[in-house]
């Protein structure tokens, strides 16, 4: 079994509706590897954290090659499974078609596909476009995701509560995915309160595992979640790029009110520790064995 197979049967085994598995979102290899080392199950390759990290709107402004290659380069540094944050898959079937063979080759252990119309918009920005497109035609793009994916893991994402479509639609559009041959379906919402979320999950059929992305209702928690017994996976969809731009701003102001930089000496990582993290002590000894 080769290491990609290995971390696709990881990520499927991990999906238990009485116990989910907590994927954390990551914008870089760095951030991806500081959650595998806290411990997370699984890694989400998060299209908003990286459209943040290049300071550009979550609205498929980034091609799919830059994204595809920051998928890639997580995959070589940790050795958690990547779930790969598709968005709508660069647009229709034939371009999942092409798509989902690389995300595969990157090393990628699912990816996440979700049904709004190309180019997306971010399912939480107020006031936001949010389109879907006909059941039909997402069932072919899944379809193509499936043919492409050789065993790795498809996530339909339904977006029908985003759109204020109601649960009978986001029910109805959620077993067609399932049916279609999705592994899971995620269901978003941007409620502030988890009723909508609940009342979905207490509906559900239980056909495949849900996901959920409870960035905007975070009282909800992974014990309350488990207790509903229809959740595979919890995905923590945004934090890590919103701690780094927090820490960030601190330190920084911090620094030009304080007029240098001693303050702030406490409070951030070693140098030594970033060293770590960059994999310093496996260059030395490469440089031990080859260097003349």
């Amino acid at each position: 079994m080769t290491q990609g197979n290995t971390k696709v049967a990881t990520l499927r085994a991990k999906l238990d509706v009485h116990q989910p598995a907590l994927a954390m979102a990551a914008h870089n290899p760095l951030a991806a590897k500081l959650a595998a080392v806290a411990g997370f199950d699984a890694i989400w390759g998060s299209g908003f954290e990286l459209s943040a990290s290049y300071a550009v709107p979550d609205a498929n402004i980034l091609p799919m090659g830059t994204h595809l290659e920051m998928m890639r380069a997580i995959c070589e540094v940790q050795d958690a499974p990547v779930i790969a944050d598709i968005d709508t898959g660069f647009g229709n079937a034939v371009n999942v078609a092409y798509a989902m063979p690389r995300y595969v080759a990157a090393g990628v252990a699912a990816v996440v596909m979700e049904d709004k119309t190309f180019p997306k918009d971010s399912s939480l920005r107020a006031g936001g476009r949010q389109e879907l497109v006909p059941v039909g035609e997402f069932q072919g793009k899944i379809a193509a995701a499936i043919a492409g994916a050789a065993g790795a893991l498809v996530v339909a994402r339904t977006e029908a509560l985003i759109a204020g479509l109601g649960e009978t639609e986001a029910l109805r559009r959620a077993a067609a995915y399932a049916e279609a041959g999705a592994d899971a379906v995620l269901i978003h919402s941007k409620q502030k309160m988890p009723d909508e979320i609940l009342s979905f999950c207490a509906a559900w059929s239980g056909r495949v595992p849900l996901v959920l992305v409870p960035t905007s209702y975070p009282q909800l928690s992974f014990a309350d979640v488990a207790a509903l017994g229809k959740v595979g996976l919890i995905i923590c969809g945004n934090h890590a790029i919103r701690a780094a731009v927090a820490a960030m701003q601190n330190t920084f102001r911090r620094i030009l009110a304080e007029g240098g930089i001693a303050g702030v000496e406490s409070d951030i990582a070693s140098v030594a520790e970033v060293f770590a993290l960059q994999g310093d002590a496996h260059m030395r000894e490469l440089e031990k064995a080859y260097l003349r």
